[in-house]
């Protein structure tokens, strides 16, 4: 797959919360390659500080050319973009790695926690324009708290797909965890299930998955260098022995080519 490096002028900023930010970008190269699931690497800063690109998922892309990222201010680089402004341009590079792979012949059950609901909605978007019957389709999406849900819920919910909120405090939707919801959906029995968020989530919604007899595509999410392979700095352990690159060989993969601790 064809990747490609542009100048990327920001189209808008959204402060969706306190920490957390959407920007859109104008990619047209990008956004007509990019597949639900693959990520971009933005140089974040005008100089060498900080010196390396940092990775972000696609969020979304439109067929005007445009793509978007979504994000949480936690360190230096993400820190520069959240107080980037419109107009101004940004060096993108990407898509990157291996999507999501859609069946259209089973029940879709999306599994968002964290940052990690940002990719779900490429996806969602992508299953809503499909040819399948998506009124058998789930998107559960949680957070801990109220301010990395809320922001994105309308979002999902304009595809028609049925969608469950669940934050680990209770401030909005159910109180619990999203494999609460996911183990009592009957929906996921001999479905798919596409889950991004921190590997204890990604673990246990596999073993959910295991016991329904459903199949399971997880987003990895990992620090990155170069996003190519080349600095072998996001390897993971895999069921054959060896060793996969989150970058090429994922970000999304088949849970059971991982190594879990079931």
């Amino acid at each position: 797959m064809s990747q490609h490096q542009e100048k990327a002028r920001i189209i808008r900023f959204e402060q969706l919360s306190d920490d957390n930010i959407r920007l859109t970008l104008h990619a047209p190269l990008i956004a007509e390659t990019a597949k639900p699931g693959q990520f971009v690497m933005i140089k974040t800063g005008a100089g060498k500080d900080p010196l390396l690109r940092r990775p972000f998922s696609l969020h979304q892309t439109s067929s005007n050319g445009q793509i978007q990222i979504y994000f949480k201010n936690v360190g230096r680089g993400t820190s520069i973009l959240a107080h980037s402004k419109v107009d101004e341009d940004l060096d993108v590079f990407g898509p990157l790695g291996r999507g999501f792979e859609i069946y259209l012949d089973k029940p879709a059950c999306l599994v968002g926690g964290g940052l990690g609901i940002a990719p779900l909605l490429f996806l969602a978007k992508k299953l809503y324009r499909s040819t399948k019957d998506n009124s058998r389709d789930l998107i559960i999406l949680g957070g801990r708290s109220r301010q990395e849900v809320e922001p994105l819920v309308e979002d999902f919910q304009q595809f028609g797909i049925a969608v469950r909120c669940i934050t680990d405090d209770g401030s909005y939707g159910m109180k619990g965890f999203v494999t609460d919801v996911l183990k009592s959906e009957r929906v996921v029995e001999n479905g798919e299930v596409y889950a991004c968020g921190p590997d204890p989530m990604l673990e246990r919604v596999y073993e959910i998955c295991l016991q329904k007899h459903a199949g399971c595509q997880v987003s990895v999410e990992s620090v990155m260098a170069c996003g190519m392979g080349a600095c072998l700095g996001c390897n993971i352990p895999a069921t054959d022995g060896g060793y996969l690159h989150v970058c090429i060989d994922g970000p999304v993969f088949r849970a059971e080519d991982l190594v879990w601790s079931l």
